[in-house]
């Protein structure tokens, strides 16, 4: 049994502990309004943007189509863009996106797939390393700024875009979480390069509208200069996403461990007290046994 000393000193450390955590939830929830306005208000624009893109795409086929819309013919390259936060703590989020990185990894293998990952951010490193460090191929530091912003999303949609036209990969897969509450982060897993097709159904639902809509320059003139576009606005949203999730997961994260240092901190109290209890009353019966003695 630990003496009086060694659980004084477990309560103090626990209580510095939650105070530490409590700094942490309050940091991570004034941080969460922000990241969580920015990545709501990107919303909208990639949806009008997908919109734009679905109409035009609609409209170009064959020879006239980019390379990014068109792709290479061949679907056997596959690159794995996997965006992982710089900073821990925050409960699951990475765990969930390296399994979600993995499985895709693992259904594209079973058929015969080769696979490379393009890593976004440290956490995702290690894991991702352990099953498949012969894959990684490149990977982005997003750790050397504040908080990432467009600026990241165009380096690298350029070296992406860079990559694909020097023939490295054929497709490029975006795996990303995205924001739906404090409590839910959901993995996503977007085909990202060349630029997905609209569904039948959308096109359909759009032909009356893009019926009456002339295109000047032409369409293809306009989606060379959409596509690349179109792939840094997917890459700025998923980093929108990824901060506002990374927020939300370690509000949730702090929330729980704060809970948690309060439940030990009364069960290390009431073993303490009963402890000192203990020492008081062996200390009682000891003075009235000599007493009685005398």
């Amino acid at each position: 049994m630990p003496s009086l000393k060694e659980l004084k000193g477990r309560i103090n450390s626990v209580k510095s502990t939650q105070k530490i955590t409590k700094a942490k939830q309050m940091v991570a929830a004034a941080k969460l309004r922000r990241a969580q306005a920015a990545a709501e208000a990107a919303r909208p624009y990639q949806e009008r943007l997908t919109s734009v893109m679905a109409s035009l795409a609609g409209k170009v086929s064959g020879d006239s189509a980019p390379k990014l819309l068109a792709g290479t013919g061949s679907d056997q390259r596959h690159l794995l863009v996997v965006v992982n936060t710089d900073k821990g703590l925050c409960g699951g989020l990475n765990s969930n996106i390296v399994k979600a990185a993995k499985s895709k990894a693992q259904e594209l293998l079973g058929q015969g797939k080769t696979v490379e990952f393009y890593l976004v951010g440290k956490k995702g490193r290690a894991p991702i390393k352990r099953d498949h460090a012969e894959r990684i191929g490149r990977h982005f530091d997003t750790s050397n700024v504040k908080t990432p912003g467009f600026e990241e999303a165009d380096a690298i949609a350029s070296e992406l875009i860079e990559m694909y036209e020097d023939g490295k990969y054929d497709i490029a897969h975006l795996i990303f979480p995205v924001f739906k509450t404090a409590l839910s982060q959901d993995p996503t897993v977007n085909q990202l390069i060349p630029v997905p097709s609209p569904e039948a159904g959308e096109t359909d639902g759009k032909a009356d509208a893009g019926a009456m809509v002339e295109y000047e320059p032409g369409e293809e003139e306009i989606l060379e200069e959409l596509l690349p576009r179109y792939v840094k606005t997917q890459l700025f949203g998923a980093l929108l996403e990824r901060e506002a999730s990374e927020q939300g997961a370690s509000m949730t994260a702090m929330d729980n461990a704060t809970r948690n240092a309060g439940d030990l901190i009364n069960k290390l109290t009431i073993q303490y007290n009963r402890s000192r209890q203990a020492a008081i009353t062996t200390e009682l019966i000891e003075i009235i046994a000599g007493a009685e003695a005398l």
